[in-house]
């Protein structure tokens, strides 16, 4: 089997969420929007996709010849080549779009073999606990926009079955933000709404100090929280160190910094976190994000994977216990987070009463893309 061809095609669809000016998703009036659907093709008929988009002149300079005549099988040599182009393309060869090409390989494996990936990568369970993931606060009137919205919106995903709670806090542009007293207030709120038992988590402003940091850390040890993600600029590991070396709190991290599994080794062997972190699409694809898990498996540590989707699912039902949770959102009471997305056939991420997303079965990534809503919806194909 041999690659022929790898072409994005481009769509509009109606959406209900937007972007702040810092790009954190809200609710909003529905507008036209734009996904991406990437193709990888064989000579066999066999096809692997995945969503999102790249430019074209990165797909005919870059992916497209490394990819064309390759046996798709061959996916970790083609994510070693993609990544070692990096070096001299980095501010056009992102980590999003290795992991594009990556997870369409991954699909189009599944799919010649009739075979669902976590089950390539060797499945461990067929469904995971999930936790309610909040949209970052706002100033909206029945939103997330006070303390006593956060619990009353954790108390309905508590009945909607979900078993644990994460709080994403007011972020800028929100006036006010960041502050990390109304974050306490936030979680201490919510703490006591659900009650002792139940698992909670706290992903705040991203870029506090270390005073901050402390701060909130201490606070959420007395609400007895599961973990905190991110509360400075992960380029400084060593601000990470000192962090967890004065809380009982654990540390999950690092999520966004550059450097894939290298930047998790130095971060466990420099004990700067806990537990952890590491998404497809943070980490450049379904490939490293398996290197990952081993290592955390390796030094006895928790992996939390960043992020929903069918993607990261599967890697969650190939792993064994590093990763406990499955991150279901980004959620809030004005998004109608359990309808299908408009070119799938259902959702992605279907949960259960109990509280349990289960994994599809279908082959490849398990996605029923209706091509014809792409085709009816197009705006470029290349």
């Amino acid at each position: 089997m041999k690659i022929i061809d790898v072409t994005v095609r481009t769509f509009r669809y109606v959406s209900k969420v937007g972007r702040d000016s810092e790009g954190h998703g809200h609710p909003a009036p529905p507008h036209e929007a734009r996904q991406s659907l990437l193709t990888v093709a064989t000579d066999e008929g066999v096809e692997g996709y995945s969503f999102g988009g790249l430019p074209q002149s990165v797909l005919e300079g870059l992916v497209k010849p490394l990819l064309l005549d390759q046996d798709p099988f061959y996916r970790e040599r083609i994510w070693q080549a993609l990544k070692e182009r990096q070096r001299l393309n980095l501010g056009t060869l992102s980590d999003k779009i290795l992991a594009l090409v990556d997870c369409a390989l991954w699909d189009l494996a599944g799919r010649a073999l009739d075979q669902p990936v976590y089950k390539l990568l060797g499945a461990y369970r067929d469904c995971v606990p999930a936790y309610a993931s909040t949209m970052c606060g706002d100033d909206l009137d029945g939103g997330l926009n006070t303390p006593e919205a956060y619990a009353e919106f954790a108390l309905w995903c508590l009945e909607r079955g979900y078993p644990a709670f994460k709080l994403h806090t007011w972020q800028p542009p929100i006036p006010g933000a960041p502050d990390a007293r109304r974050d306490v207030a936030a979680c201490a709120a919510v703490r006591e709404a659900v009650g002792p038992d139940v698992p909670l988590m706290l992903d705040p402003y991203h870029y506090y100090g270390r005073e901050a940091s402390l701060y909130l850390g201490r606070e959420l040890e007395k609400l007895g929280f599961l973990w905190m993600e991110e509360p400075m600029d992960e380029h400084s590991m060593s601000s990470y160190v000192w962090l967890a070396d004065q809380l009982d709190l654990p540390i999950c991290g690092p999520e966004t910094v550059e450097g894939k599994m290298h930047a998790r080794a130095e971060w466990i062997t420099a004990g700067a976190a806990d537990i952890v972190r590491g998404g497809v699409g943070d980490l450049g694809g379904i490939t490293p994000l398996i290197k990952v898990a081993h290592l955390a498996e390796a030094f006895g540590m928790s992996m939390e994977v960043h992020g929903g989707g069918a993607v990261n699912l599967h890697v969650l039902c190939a792993m064994g216990m590093p990763g406990k949770y499955y991150e279901r959102g980004l959620l809030h009471p004005f998004v109608d987070y359990e309808a299908p997305k408009p070119w799938l056939a259902e959702i992605e991420d279907p949960m259960d009463e109990n509280g349990y997303v289960h994994v599809s079965q279908n082959p490849g990534l398990g996605w029923e893309i209706s091509f014809d809503y792409v085709a009816d919806n197009l705006i470029a194909v290349y």
